[in-house]
C-alpha cells in the first residue's frame, strides 16, 4: 500500500512593513506547517493579495503606500479570502473600523505568536468546506444555506458572505426559534467567551442584517442580554 499524500502546506500572505517582524514570523509558522510569504507596502500587499493562492492574509494597519484599512476595502470588492488585522492602535474604534471593512479578526501588537497561530487556525476552519456528512442544504424561511460549498441564498438570490458571516448564520439558522447565546457563538466562533465589551460579534451581525434584511423584514432578532434570534417571516423588530 502507498503512502498517503502529505497534507498540502497552507500559505500565508504577511502584509506587514516591520521586516524583522515579518522574519520571525516566518520562521515561526514554518515549524508549524504554514509558508509566509511578505510584503511591506500596501500597494504591494495588495497586488498579492488578489492573486488569490493565499488561504489567509494577515494584515497589519500602519502600512506605507496604502494603509491596511484601504487594503481591506480594495480586497473585499473581488475577494472574501480570509484577513486578519493586526493594530499597533489601542483604539477601539481602529478594530471596529477593521471589521466594518470585512475583516474576519483582529489581534493587537504586541501579540504572542500563539495566539495568532490559534486565530488563524480558527479562520482557516471557518472557511473550509463542510465534509460529507454534512447536510447539503439548510432550509428557514427565505434563507438557504449549503454547508458544503458554503454559499447562501436569499429567496433565490446568491448572497456573498464572508467566511464568519456564514458561521454564524450557519449557527442562527440552525437554531432557528430559539435564542443563540453570545457565549455560545463566540465559543464557537473564536473558541472563547464572549466579554461585555465584546463588539466583534455585533459588527459582523450587522453586516449579516444589511445583507439579507435591507429594507425588508428582520430576520435576526437581539434578545438583549442574552444573544440572537433567528425569526424567518415574524417582522420583529431587531
Amino acid at each position: 500500500m502507498s503512502d498517503p499524500a502529505p497534507a498540502r502546506t497552507r500559505s500565508i500572505l504577511l502584509i506587514e512593513d516591520d521586516s524583522s517582524l515579518c522574519r520571525l514570523m516566518t520562521t515561526y509558522f514554518a515549524q508549524h506547517g504554514f509558508s509566509v510569504e511578505a510584503a511591506h507596502d500596501g500597494l504591494s500587499g495588495l497586488s498579492r493579495a488578489l492573486d488569490g493562492f493565499h488561504d489567509v492574509i494577515i494584515l497589519d494597519v500602519m502600512l506605507p503606500v496604502l494603509d491596511g484599512f484601504e487594503v481591506l476595502r480594495q480586497l473585499r470588492k473581488r475577494s472574501l479570502k480570509p484577513v486578519i488585522m493586526l493594530t499597533a492602535r489601542a483604539a477601539h474604534q481602529d478594530r471596529i473600523a477593521g471589521l466594518n471593512t470585512g475583516a474576519d479578526d483582529y489581534l493587537h501588537k504586541p501579540f504572542a505568536p500563539e495566539e495568532l497561530l490559534a486565530r488563524i487556525r480558527a479562520v482557516l476552519r471557518r472557511s473550509q468546506s463542510g465534509t460529507a456528512a454534512t447536510p447539503a442544504i439548510v432550509e428557514a424561511g427565505p434563507v438557504r444555506l449549503s454547508p458544503n460549498t458554503r454559499e447562501c441564498w436569499l429567496r433565490g438570490e446568491l448572497v456573498e458572505l464572508t467566511a464568519i458571516e456564514f458561521d454564524i448564520l450557519e449557527a442562527l439558522v440552525n437554531g432557528a426559534g430559539r435564542t443563540v447565546s453570545r457565549d455560545e457563538l463566540t465559543a464557537a466562533l473564536f473558541q472563547r467567551r464572549s466579554t461585555p465589551y465584546e463588539r466583534s460579534l455585533d459588527v459582523h451581525i450587522s453586516h449579516l442584517r444589511r445583507k439579507l434584511e435591507g429594507e425588508g423584514p428582520a430576520l435576526i432578532r437581539t434578545i438583549r442580554g442574552i444573544g440572537y434570534l433567528f425569526s424567518p417571516g415574524t417582522g420583529g423588530l431587531g
